[in-house]
């Protein structure tokens, strides 16, 4: 169980667990270990926040843990005096140091040397050789426990706090210089390491004296009670120490001396734990006053201050090379940063220069020089402003590229709420000197230019303000929707994003009119594509393709966070970053890895194989791209076959996925032209139906393998397209001896089904023996191998039946001999014996297939390929029919061997003609060579499909219509109609978390019987399967916007009946229908969303109706479900006879209060002041003047009128403003925070609080 955002800080990852009270991180890899007070150690892999491994041989806490920076060792020290040395890749303890007589407080791997460092509750310190397993030294001196102790990162000297109120500096320079000296352990007697290895080499009197290789340095005093901490400055002559004095001192050191340089007062109980920053001139303590605070080390004094509400905090880490903190406190450990590491930064659309934020300095960098340059110094908002230290950076940057004569820059900062500052420059004749003073402003989220000379700013009211480059207020527009927090910027002048809870709505500032919504989750960024006709949509996990009309082209889920993203120049591919991958989005759904980075990077320009970004260091970087698979599929996409061809040409790709995905397109004959491995060549050979290429991989394959089982897959494909020669090689390499027979009988081949008989007999295959005798009406032959295998009562009627006489008798006169009784024969037996074939059969009639258009452009020359490598131009050959070149770049009149068609990629014909069908006719008299041959008959002509046997050549079999559904359509109703529920329930469980599917498994069938008809066809030949479609490549609609809202009325109906049952099922069936719902435009999905809210608000009415009916024993909760009635997004109509009910039952059971607020509410509805409700207008005004006189409400009631709510949809409560709640990721349904995970209760479809892009009402084709 994970916790977050418990403290006001950017955590990384925070865990539930005892008490920790040591911590470290891994100097490379994503670690954390924690040492806990129950003795266990956890190894946490905080980027994903899961456990890695955890080890419990310690008796009791343990309370100080470190990670070797090169080895795979992990030192512990604990309360049973021992220290551990473990190896983690092994995941078991090495050995153990033994020593210490009381708790060990910390223990510390040195950066260079084999030692290990201990303080210890006995007063000392000790200094251990973890290699040969001894203790070096002891450095006493201190008069009370131990708190610390720690190596200099790069001197010899050690620190130590001591609860006897000092801190001590160690000198170890001389231990040091005698260890070098020493050398190894490798010279040591068999004596010496058994005494090392069990924790001795020390003598007595350096056991209890110490040692006097390590000497105190200095000693400093100055707190007034023990000290807890003290840590040494990374680079600087510096040291921190915090005490339970409350108070954190900073000290400097010398050659000679060491003093107090400042003290910080701020805790309000002891501190435990305190240093110094590795990236910032920031000091960072923790206290048990359950708080951390952050210093400015130049200035001393405190500039945050974070705070749990029940957690004292123990301990701090600092990772060596990333911007990241950890602290254990008493329920756990939280890894944080101080502040966001992405660098505030905006791309010029005038001149294609990267704005950026560094420090406090307005950069500009050119792209074509690499070159950067200030443009102004930033002056930092909020409390510090004068504070070297964080929180106070910038976060947003927006340039204005509607301004093509001056430099408009917006600097966002989310100091003091949220503040703004205006920078304006010169673009011409370089930037310095010509900076105006910045105009500064408070706003709600980062401003947006609109126009040449106006920006956007969302004010704390939640209203947009327009204002001009002088700062000044010129226009405030109320947004469409409520609870807007951030505005992005709308692709063109006039228009913005408005982001509000999970949707982003496009507005149009001028005509105050909604252009288009979207929905999105968590949204953190938007990027439109150079052109302005599609934006990315960056989420928290995840990543939105839409057009500039906010109409959803495709989508992307991720499991780690999104860090960056930009369109590349042309705007056919996005390209994002997540922590340590660069990824690539195209506008159709298709998405890839292009390559792994070591450490997060913010993407701002990609063009061509080039990739410009800015690291958390703000500096501007260039990285090497490959794009190829991404250009590859683009081509696909665009069909620029030439281009594709050539890339396949040119063997740029590679790999099981390409393969995957061309076979997914539809192009697995593309895919055969560059795999080489023969398995995978065999399997797209059968997919393209190739047999000449399958048969030739089986033959490598066999010898390969030396198996046959390519054979029978080979044998299947063949005898599909009715290729009796390779069905009949098959079976005979697979020696499929039955199958082999019947293929003879089938075609017809008596000759070889003798030839079967014969080897049926040679192999002693008796049922084989009668089987192909049977086929051959060989009654003879049968006879004898039923009397062969002592059948004689069955040999005897076969021969009897078919008049076989002489045989019949000698069998007779066998079974009488043998005492057996002859078996009666019928008098009206016929003779049996199979058809006599008339025509044998041959391979089917195939049709010479027209060659594909991809097969087609490998005759281009290059010239036409390089359109991918310059600006396009080569999309005018795609138009051309949607063959991809024009007719003069291809020969077809050429009979034989020419240029024109001689070199094509495929050839899976061997009739010798060399062109491509282009007088689709081949009769087999053009042996004459090069245009030999009389010209063809008019009559020739029209015998179209006739190859050179006179047969006729049937057409391959098209797609399915089904996989056209599947493939076009990101719908869930479409893939059932096309039978593939499981890609439908894997829509719908990413698209709104449904997991329950036995609730409309009935829709899932409806859709499927509504898209697949048969259709009777004439006598004796079978009914024909028909596929209607709404459109081109999409089925039938089951489910109609039009029929769900002839359902709504019913529904109404009934409700206003009081049948609320029937009510309660029909809106059910309602809620249940919208998921299979398509519509063909946005206005129809926003009427499905407002069907399933309506349909969401009067099942949540009507379970309260029904609980109203439980509770009659108790008149507060019956006052109290009936003024949740009231809440309901109910009809006015309706709402009148809620209201009549809550004022009937508020006023029975004397809560007078509640009574006067219903009533004013029903008098305040138009519906009252009818002649039909006039005796409820006056029932309600005397209810009215009853509870004002009376005033006052005889029980507690949970309801609130004056306070706006939602209805907990399990515990049917009311959840104000402000308190915690999770929805249904479907039907919205609000919960308490603990309902989360579970089923919701109102559409049994979904899980509640899951994250999702929520219900996708359209196909998303075209």
């Amino acid at each position: 169980m994970y916790e977050y955002n418990l403290l006001k800080m950017p955590d990384r990852f925070s865990s539930k667990s005892a008490r920790v009270k040591g911590i470290a991180f891994h100097p490379i890899r994503p670690w954390v270990c924690v040492s806990l007070h129950n003795g266990i150690i956890q190894l946490w892999d905080y980027r994903v926040g899961t456990v890695v491994d955890k080890f419990e041989e310690h008796e009791g806490p343990v309370r100080g843990v470190d990670f070797h920076t090169t080895e795979n060792l992990i030192c512990s020290g604990g309360d049973d005096y021992k220290i551990k040395v473990w190896d983690y890749k092994l995941r078991r303890c090495l050995f153990t140091l033994l020593g210490h007589l009381d708790y060990i407080r910390t223990v510390q791997f040195h950066n260079s040397h084999p030692w290990i460092l201990s303080a210890s509750d006995d007063q000392t310190i000790r200094l251990w050789n973890w290699q040969v397993r001894s203790c070096m030294s002891v450095l006493t001196g201190h008069n009370h426990y131990v708190m610390c102790a720690s190596f200099h990162p790069r001197e010899d000297l050690i620190v130590s706090a001591s609860l006897d109120q000092t801190v001590r500096v160690w000198d170890t320079t001389g231990l040091r210089k005698k260890q070098a000296g020493s050398g190894s352990s490798l010279g040591l007697g068999f004596d010496d390491q058994m005494r090392q290895n069990q924790g001795g080499g020390l003598n007595m009197q350096a056991e209890l004296f110490g040692t006097n290789d390590v000497i105190v340095k200095y000693v400093l005093e100055g707190h007034d009670r023990g000290v807890n901490w003290a840590s040494f400055h990374p680079t600087l002559p510096l040291l921190v120490s915090a005490a339970d004095d409350r108070q954190v001192k900073l000290w400097r050191m010398s050659e000679t001396k060491a003093w107090e340089v400042d003290t910080m007062r701020g805790h309000t109980n002891n501190v435990s734990c305190v240093m110094f920053h590795p990236k910032h001139e920031l000091i960072v303590s923790n206290s048990e006053d359950r708080s951390i605070r952050v210093w400015d080390m130049s200035k001393r004094i405190g500039v945050q201050t974070f705070r749990r509400e029940n957690d004292r905090f123990w301990v701090l880490a600092a990772h060596r090379s990333q911007n990241l903190l950890a602290a254990g406190h008493d329920s756990g450990m939280i890894v944080f940063k101080l502040e966001r590491e992405r660098p505030a930064h905006d791309i010029s659309q005038v001149d294609g220069k990267l704005y950026y934020v560094k420090g406090r300095e307005l950069l500009v960098h050119d792209y074509g020089t690499g070159r950067e340059q200030p443009i102004a110094n930033l002056k930092r908002p909020g409390q510090y402003s004068q504070t070297d230290g964080i929180g106070n950076s910038p976060r947003n940057l927006a340039f204005n590229s509607h301004n093509p004569a001056e430099g408009n820059v917006l600097v966002f900062s989310t100091t003091d709420g949220g503040s703004y500052e205006l920078v304006n420059f010169k673009l011409k004749g370089g930037h310095g000197g010509n900076t105006q003073d910045g105009k500064r402003g408070t706003c709600v989220g980062p401003p947006v230019f609109v126009a040449r000379n106006r920006f956007a700013i969302l004010d704390k009211n939640r209203s947009i303000v327009i204002k001009n480059l002088q700062n000044e207020t010129t226009k405030k527009v109320v947004p469409p929707t409520p609870a807007v927090d951030m505005i992005f910027n709308g692709g063109t002048a006039g228009r913005l994003l408005l982001r509000s809870e999970d949707k982003l709505v496009l507005f149009e500032t001028q005509s105050r009119r909604v252009l288009g919504e979207i929905s999105a989750p968590k949204v953190k960024m938007v990027s439109w594509s150079p052109d302005g006709s599609k934006v990315a949509v960056v989420c928290k996990y995840g990543v939105l393709i839409a057009d500039k009309s906010m109409g959803q082209l495709s989508s992307v889920s991720e499991t780690v966070r999104m860090k960056s993203g930009a369109w590349d120049s042309a705007g056919d591919m996005f390209v994002y970053t997540t922590l340590n991958h660069i990824k690539y989005c195209l506008p159709n759904g298709d998405t890839g890895i292009i390559r792994t980075i070591e450490t997060p990077i913010y993407v701002t320009k990609v063009h061509k194989k080039q990739l410009y970004c800015l690291d958390r260091e703000g500096k501007a970087r260039v990285l090497n791209i490959d794009t190829t698979e991404a250009v590859f599929k683009l081509a696909l996409e665009n069909k620029k076959y030439g281009q594709v061809m050539e890339m396949v040409r040119k063997s740029r790709l590679c790999g099981k996925a390409i393969i995957g995905y061309l076979q997914k397109k539809g192009f697995p004959e593309v895919a055969l032209h560059f795999v080489k491995e023969p398995r995978t060549r065999f399997n797209l050979a059968l997919a393209c139906g190739n047999i000449e290429v399958a048969m030739e991989t089986a033959f490598a394959l066999e010898q390969e393998e030396g198996t046959s089982e390519c054979w029978h897959d080979l044998g299947k494909e063949a005898l599909r397209q009715g290729n009796h020669q390779v069905v009949e090689m098959a079976y005979q390499r697979t020696k499929d001896f039955d199958r082999l027979s019947f293929l003879y009988l089938l075609s017809g081949n008596t000759e070889k089904l003798k030839k079967m008989l014969k080897i049926s007999e040679m192999r002693g295959d008796v049922m084989g023996r009668y089987q192909n005798a049977m086929f051959l009406g060989d009654v003879e032959e049968r006879v004898k191998v039923l009397e062969g295998s002592g059948n004689l009562g069955l040999a005897y009627v076969s021969a009897k039946i078919h008049g076989l006489e002489e045989h019949a008798e000698r069998i007779k006169e066998a079974i009488e001999a043998s005492g057996g009784e002859v078996p009666p024969v019928k008098p009206g037996a016929s003779l049996l014996q199979p058809p006599t074939p008339i025509v044998r059969g041959d391979n089917w009639p195939t049709v010479e297939v027209e060659k594909h258009t991809l097969e087609e452009m490998g005759d281009v020359g290059d010239a036409d390929q390089e359109h991918a490598e310059s600006n396009g131009n080569g999309v005018a050959h795609a138009q051309e029919g949607n063959w991809g070149d024009d007719d003069d770049d291809l020969d077809f009149g050429e009979a034989d061997g020419g240029e024109g068609g001689g070199d094509g990629i495929i050839d899976d014909f061997e009739d010798g003609d060399g062109g491509w069908g282009d007088d689709d006719l081949d009769l087999g008299d053009d042996d004459g060579g090069e245009g030999g041959g009389p010209p063809p008959s008019p009559r020739d002509q029209d015998m179209v499909g006739v190859d050179a046997g006179g047969f006729f050549n049937a057409p391959k079999a098209g797609t399915p219509a089904t996989s056209n559904w599947v493939n076009n359509s990101s719908h869930a109703a479409d893939h059932s109609a096309a039978g593939s529920v499981e890609t439908a329930m894997q829509l719908l469980n990413r698209q709104i978390a449904a997991t329950n599917f036995d609730c409309i498994k009935d829709k899932f069938l409806m859709s499927y019987v509504g898209a697949n008809v048969s259709i009777p066809g004439l006598p004796g030949t079978p009914s024909m399967r028909m596929n209607p479609e709404r459109t081109a490549g999409l089925p039938m609609k089951a489910f109609t916007l039009q029929s769900a809202l002839a359902s709504l009325k019913q529904a109404y109906a009934y409700f206003r009946g009081g049948k609320f049952a029937d009510a309660a099922n029909t809106f059910k069936d309602i809620l249940l229908v919208v998921p299979m719902i398509v519509v063909d435009n946005r206005v129809e999905a926003s009427q499905v969303k407002e069907l399933l809210e309506t349909a969401r608000e009067y099942i949540t009415a009507i379970r309260i109706k029904g609980a109203m009916g439980e509770a009659g024993a108790d008149p507060s909760r019956m006052t109290e479900l009936s003024a949740y009635f009231t809440h309901c997004n109910l009809q006015p109509a309706h709402l009148l006879l809620a209201l009549r009910s809550a004022m009937g039952t508020a006023f029975k059971h004397k809560n007078f209060i509640a009574a006067a607020s219903f009533a004013r509410r029903l008098l305040e509805l138009p519906e009252v002041s009818s002649e039909k409700n006039a005796d409820l207008k006056t029932k309600a005004t005397k209810v009215l003047q009853k509870s004002e006189q009376q005033a006052r409400n005889e029980h507690d009631l949970d309801y609130d009128e004056s306070k706006a709510f939602t209805i907990d949809c399990e515990k049917l409560t009311p959840i104000y403003i402000g308190q915690d709640k999770v929805k249904c990721s479907f039907c919205g349904s609000s919960y308490g925070p603990k309902f989360k995970g579970n089923m919701c209760a109102t559409c049994g479809l979904s899980k509640v609080g899951v994250e999702t892009l929520g219900l996708v009402s359209m196909s998303s084709y075209s």
